[in-house]
């Protein structure tokens, strides 16, 4: 028989260290040319790990209770601008899927499947299902994850990015670039309610914090529009244009923890713009951040913005109040990021 003093000192050690632990921030980022998920110190600026997770990781999820990372993978050749397809190699479809990490672990440990040429999706409130946008089929996947299969496949517009559940899990867009056009898709039963015409080659999609306005970024030319989100109606657009900077190029965006602005990653433009939500109009532009950052995400304490930066091979770590950046090499073409509490 225990102790019972020793029995009690022993519970009372386990909840002073469980209450004394202080959870770490560690940011993910997707090597799409790699093939890993490279996680990062950002008090360090460091790399603290590599996770192989299969070919070309690019939309990064993570699951509701922080435990798991949710990695789009692709068995599609990396193609590019002006790039003749016919003389790429064939796709691997058995590459295709949504990769799962235990961040605990740092292991990928399971694979499901997530359409064809899956590249970013988003997580339903519940936490229960992705929606996964499937650029090749011009379709919107819906992926059960507790059956770890796909249990709807909804036709939207041609080449599908950008995907974002509203905050309410009654409605899910998805951005279509060569349309020109974001697709309202009830949840309940994934009926289409609304083509939405906004800018040229839309890409990435906020929501505001009550979730009334849906906010989109149009790459081609360099406009952020506002939608309204129960009606469906565009309510209208503003340009990011610097005149002291290059061309803007609007990819990824984040909403700011305090509901009050909006961050966007400027592609080529190499910059972040730094937006106010009323009335909707440009802040500053952070430049230069990187070459062509695409992935944003801010630190859960929301002191810090980081970007991927494909090209330079690296990640961007921006502190908001100082405006000083770190860039930490991460190398394998650096394509989405997200921030978590450990």
């Amino acid at each position: 028989m225990q102790n019972p003093k020793r029995l009690l000192l022993s519970s009372l050690w386990l909840l002073l260290t469980t209450a004394c632990h202080k959870p770490v921030e560690r940011v993910y980022v997707s090597a799409e040319q790699s093939g890993e998920v490279v996680v990062v110190d950002p008090q360090t600026a460091s790399v603290v790990t590599r996770i192989a997770v299969g070919k070309r990781p690019r939309g990064l999820v993570l699951s509701r209770d922080g435990k798991h990372l949710y990695v789009a993978l692709s068995g599609s050749p990396r193609g590019g601008p002006n790039q003749d397809e016919s003389k790429l190699p064939p796709a691997d479809r058995a590459a295709d899927g949504i990769g799962v990490v235990e961040l605990a672990s740092a292991r990928l440990v399971r694979t499901l499947p997530g359409g064809q040429d899956p590249e970013t999706f988003d997580l339903t409130p519940d936490g229960r299902a992705l929606y996964i946008a499937n650029e090749e089929t011009a379709e919107l996947s819906r992926l059960d994850l507790a059956s770890g299969k796909i249990v709807q496949r909804i036709a939207v517009g041609r080449q599908p990015e950008g995907v974002s559940v509203r905050p309410d899990g009654a409605v899910v867009y998805v951005t279509c670039e060569e349309d020109d056009e974001v697709v309202a898709v009830r949840t309940s039963d994934g009926k289409v309610l609304a083509h939405i015409r906004v800018g040229k080659r839309p890409r990435a999609i906020a929501w505001s914090a009550d979730g009334r306005n849906a906010y989109v970024t149009n790459e081609l030319d360099g406009t952020l529009s506002r939608i309204d989100a129960h009606s469906h109606k565009l309510l209208g657009s503003v340009p990011l244009a610097d005149p002291s900077l290059p061309e803007q190029r609007p990819m990824g965006i984040v909403r700011a923890a305090d509901g009050k602005r909006l961050y966007v990653s400027t592609g080529r433009g190499g910059g972040i713009a730094q937006l106010q939500l009323e009335p909707l109009a440009r802040e500053r532009t952070y430049h230069p951040v990187g070459a062509r950052p695409w992935g944003i995400a801010q630190s859960p304490d929301a002191l810090r913005l980081y970007t991927a930066n494909g090209p330079s091979n690296d990640l961007t770590i921006l502190d908001l109040a100082s405006g000083q950046m770190k860039h930490v090499a991460l190398g394998g073409s650096p394509w989405g990021v997200v921030s978590a509490l450990q």
